[in-house]
């Protein structure tokens, strides 16, 4: 089983484990649903990429030095909560794992199985491998450190990122959150903000059919990858925008429409 979550095949992972998912939502403007959403079923490997990538996508990073070097506060802290729900999840339990970043904090919550009850403290905890193979494999490819080192770097580098501790609470689910500071909430806001307002002018233009460079020239955007992935996909995934023809999704005459602006709004 280590081995098909760490390295299969999503048809494999899913004849196996069909619960086994993260799901990743960005919950800032629209609280009651979500701003942005990452439904992750795959492996470990994929799945923690896919986790920073959401991470770097949503969160800002702060500049920092250890002696003289720069490092990443957000890769730091993030690093550690997305192995942390990847590898020491309870596999066999249904509860699906989620992975939210809200307006003043980000939370996880994972199936567990515990080794006691109540919040973790650096000063009394005692690490305990639960899943010792997919651990050793993450370590080996740099992606986790020595057992129990997590805990404290968690603990260090949320104090520099949020001027605050995270909350990590051992019980049948595993919880951590990690606080945001107000300039760190105001960023993401913003960000929200920006990609709200982006989509409604997508929306409003695409009530006539256009094609990609009509969109991305409309935007002044350049980077056609970025573009395709990171805003369209989405719009598209969502229902907000439609395929012209959607029996050839790669075809050189495809134009993307938005079929009712006011539903496509509540999205």
């Amino acid at each position: 089983m280590a081995a098909v979550l760490l390295f299969g095949k999503d048809d494999v992972i899913l004849n196996i484990l069909p619960h086994h998912k993260t799901d990743t939502l960005l919950r800032v403007d629209n609280i009651h649903r979500y701003d942005d959403r990452d439904d992750i079923r795959t492996n470990l490997i994929e799945s923690y990429d896919r986790l920073m990538g959401f991470v770097a996508k949503h969160l800002p990073d702060r500049f920092y030095l250890i002696r003289d070097q720069r490092v990443s506060l957000r890769d730091r802290i993030f690093r550690e909560v997305a192995t942390n729900c990847l590898i020491h999840r309870e596999f066999l339990n249904p509860f699906p794992a989620k992975f939210i970043v809200e307006k003043d904090r980000v939370y996880t919550e994972n199936a567990n199985k515990p080794h006691g009850h109540g919040l973790i403290e650096p000063t009394n905890f005692t690490p305990f491998p639960k899943n010792p193979v997919i651990a050793r494999v993450f370590k080996e490819i740099g992606r986790a450190d020595e057992l129990g080192s997590g805990v404290k770097n968690l603990f260090l580098f949320t104090k520099e990122y949020s001027g605050a501790n995270p909350q990590l609470m051992e019980d049948d689910i595993f919880k951590i959150v990690i606080p945001l500071t107000e300039q760190v909430t105001e960023q993401v806001t913003e960000q929200v903000t920006e990609q709200v307002s982006r989509n409604k002018k997508i929306i409003k233009f695409c009530q006539t059919p256009r094609s990609t460079f009509e969109i991305m020239d409309f935007l002044e955007l350049k980077h056609r990858e970025h573009f395709r992935s990171k805003i369209l996909q989405p719009l598209l995934d969502k229902g907000i925008l439609t395929l012209t023809i959607p029996n050839i999704p790669k075809s050189p005459k495809q134009k993307y429409y938005s079929r009712n602006p006011d539903e496509s709004d509540k999205k």
